[in-house]
């Protein structure tokens, strides 16, 4: 009895004394925030949770999104044992203990049992290998959550035997909500405190914090914590206060608007004009405020073939290389891949060949809506195509010299057009003179056949 009397009074303690992001973590499935597209009324995890009927599922998404609120939550309406384990400091004998716990709430009281590994990707392949018969024969309902690619990072047997749901990164309306609801809570926030934010802080907060709603929490409990109060009485969470709890300055940058649009074409420009330092300074501004990598590295993609091209084909390769990563990896160490990628595109030689060659070539469509296709380059496999003298004298080109064989491609109403005009830039050049090389040497097999 003494035992469960301490054990209370240390819970109470822990929840006065936990970070705010932990007391204002949601108990039901109404108070959570985002995520609407796997827990909003009527989908098929909410569902579930509803009806306590859940089977073994993987949450993926970025830090702060509510992989481990969503755990929560399920343990507060589900009458299955719930048990945690973090696969940072938990081993295989923890995981054993769980199941012996399990196999006895199946045998003697027939309740199942659902085990949640935070962090579930820090597992090696043989701790993971060792869940899953008892994830199969239903000893326990996993419940992974990681922030790793689950189809790369988790153990492909269990993959099939979960059901994945990716969390998104919250929107700005969403931290928005949470950042006014730690304010004015007096239950579980900082509402007994007396304290008020300004619109242009829960703003930048909600902004920089990039979907994190952890860290926004973090910086509301920092700024009551540590402001004084004003004559009024109230603590002040100005814009001023919330740069200093996250140690990054509100830069001049609307997203929706016009300085959003400027500083993204002054780095595309910059780019073009073949200027690392500008590029890169204004990726810097742009990361600073909280801009989306996506968006910064899907203008990258665009710049490497618009502006680069051929002249430089790896440029290309680069920038949808540097995608993928900053993607996958986040930030802040995406922030050095976006970087190497800008910098490469703004020193690689430059060429818009590829850009003309696609407008030209459309006009031409455009203008001759029913051109036809030369016969010969027309497809011969179909019944009755060759007596209509489809594909009838097509010249294989690898059976020449070069693999090169001079015949009409183009439609005959557009023989000679040129829409592809090679630059001298770059590696355009070596393109160039490979096509000139060709060509000649055809025409003189011709002259001497």
């Amino acid at each position: 009895m003494d035992t469960d009397l301490f054990e209370y009074a240390r819970q109470n303690k822990m929840k006065k004394e936990s970070p705010l992001a932990a007391r204002l973590r949601p108990q039901t499935l109404e108070e959570i925030v985002g995520q609407e597209h796997i827990v909003g009324k009527d989908r098929l995890l909410y569902r579930a949770i509803k009806a306590d009927k859940l089977g073994s599922i993987i949450l993926y998404g970025p830090p702060g999104t509510g992989k481990t609120t969503i755990a929560k939550v399920i343990a507060n309406t589900t009458k299955a044992d719930f048990v945690q384990l973090n696969a940072t400091v938990s081993g295989k004998k923890d995981m054993e203990e769980v199941i012996e716990r399990a196999k006895e709430n199946r045998g003697m009281y027939g309740r199942n049992t659902i085990l949640f590994i935070d962090e579930i990707h820090r597992f090696n392949k043989g701790q993971q290998d060792y869940l899953l018969p008892f994830v199969e024969d239903g000893t326990v309902i996993l419940i992974g959550a990681t922030t790793e690619n689950p189809y790369f990072e988790v153990n492909g047997a269990l993959i099939s035997r979960s059901r994945i749901f990716e969390l998104k990164s919250l929107s700005t309306g969403d931290i928005s909500k949470l950042i006014r609801r730690a304010v004015t809570d007096k239950e579980k926030g900082m509402g007994s405190y007396n304290a008020a934010i300004d619109d242009d802080a829960v703003e930048f907060l909600a902004d920089i914090c990039d979907g994190d709603a952890r860290m926004a929490l973090n910086a509301v409990e920092l700024g009551v914590m540590t402001t004084d109060r004003s004559e009024d009485g109230i603590i002040h969470i100005t814009l001023e206060v919330a740069e200093q709890c996250i140690q990054k300055r509100a830069v001049k940058y609307d997203k929706d608007g016009d300085n959003h649009y400027d500083t993204i074409s002054a780095f595309i420009k910059s780019m073009r004009g073949s200027d690392p330092d500008a590029a890169v300074f204004y990726l810097a501004k742009m990361l600073n405020a909280g801009e989306d990598i996506k968006f910064i590295a899907r203008r990258m993609v665009i710049c490497a073939s618009e502006d680069v091209g051929n002249a430089d084909p790896q440029a290309l390769q680069v920038a949808v290389s540097a995608f993928l990563a900053a993607e996958r990896i986040g930030m802040p160490e995406s922030q050095i891949i976006l970087s190497q990628a800008a910098a490469y595109i703004a020193t690689a030689p430059k060429s818009n060949s590829a850009v003309e060659a696609i407008y030209e070539a459309g006009r031409a469509v455009q203008e001759t809506p029913n051109i036809t296709i030369p016969p010969h380059l027309q497809d011969a496999h179909y019944k009755s195509a060759q007596k209509l003298g489809h594909g009838v004298g097509y010249k294989y080109s690898h059976d020449y010299k070069n693999n090169y064989v001079k015949q009409q491609y183009l439609p005959y109403e557009l023989k000679d057009r040129e829409f592809y005009h090679i630059s001298e830039n770059g590696y355009e050049k070596k393109i160039k003179e490979h096509m000139l090389k060709l060509k000649r040497e055809a025409e003189e097999q011709d002259i001497e056949a």
